[in-house]
């Protein structure tokens, strides 16, 4: 009798964003000045990451990934929230290299995909006003309203208990709901870390991540805003904790993360 077939191997993970708080003070263009943060104004946001998926090969697999928003913000005396899902996208990934060894682990991977219009767009709305000079719409809508193109790479590279990572994406924007089109934008994150437990079942680690994002102006109906561009560099730990669990057919892992950003 032919032992059973073993099925693709299937994933289900999760992941969750501590709140991270947003300082916001105005600049002046003409002498790229630091201005004072007039009435305090703030955007306190907390991210759930929920994904789940499916790996047809060793070398092929296919994750779709659904953020929960909520955030506050305030000015002044006036304060508000939002809450709701953001926009989904579904993510294809490949490995382009693996190397694996007892002390050493190399792996390449490129990923591409499309962000469904999920989230609530209506905060783009450009007939409502700005909740203050320094918070707009784009800054407090859930979604984009439309159908972009995302399309990357990373790296993964261990010896022993020491490791550094390392990835970027880009995000090919279309208009989507009043007009209103995200301009295209590139964010990268990286960095050195350490395993403080590295098991079979379960690991911990430590590691020191430098982030950023770049974008240029959004445009509504072609017309190109003054105030939505941005370049921005962030850098502080993150610790990351991992379990895994199997059986024979069909096998299953299941894997969560922990981040905090500060």
């Amino acid at each position: 009798m032919r032992p059973p077939r073993r099925k693709a191997r299937r994933a289900w993970a999760g992941s969750l964003a501590l709140p991270t708080i947003t300082r916001i003070s105005t600049r002046s263009r003409s002498t790229d000045t630091k201005a004072p943060n007039v009435g305090d104004q703030y955007i306190r946001s907390s991210i759930w990451q929920l994904f789940a998926g499916y790996n047809f090969s060793d070398r092929l697999g296919l994750q779709f990934n659904l953020p929960i928003i909520y955030q506050e913000y305030g000015y002044q005396s006036e304060h508000g929230s939002e809450s709701g899902i953001g926009d989904a996208s579904l993510i294809g990934n490949v490995r382009l290299l693996q190397e694996l060894s007892v002390d050493s682990t190399l792996v390449w991977t490129a990923l591409g995909g499309v962000k469904f219009p999920t989230g609530d767009a209506s905060r783009l709305n450009p007939n409502e006003p700005d909740f203050a000079p320094g918070i707009g719409g784009h800054d407090l809508a859930l979604g984009s309203g439309s159908f972009d193109g995302l399309v990357g790479t990373g790296f993964f590279a261990r010896w022993k208990r020491l490791f550094v990572t390392g990835g970027m994406q880009y995000a090919v924007r279309s208009e989507g709901d009043f007009a209103y089109q995200f301009a295209n934008d590139w964010t990268w994150s990286g960095g050195p870390g350490g395993y403080l437990i590295l098991g079979d079942r379960y690991t911990l680690s430590l590691q020191l991540v430098v982030s950023g994002e770049t974008k240029g102006e959004d445009t509504i109906a072609g017309v190109a805003t003054d105030d939505t561009a941005i370049t921005a560099v962030y850098l502080g730990p993150q610790l990351n904790l991992t379990w895994t669990g199997q059986q024979v057919v069909p096998d299953y892992r299941v894997r969560a993360g922990v981040t905090w950003h500060f």
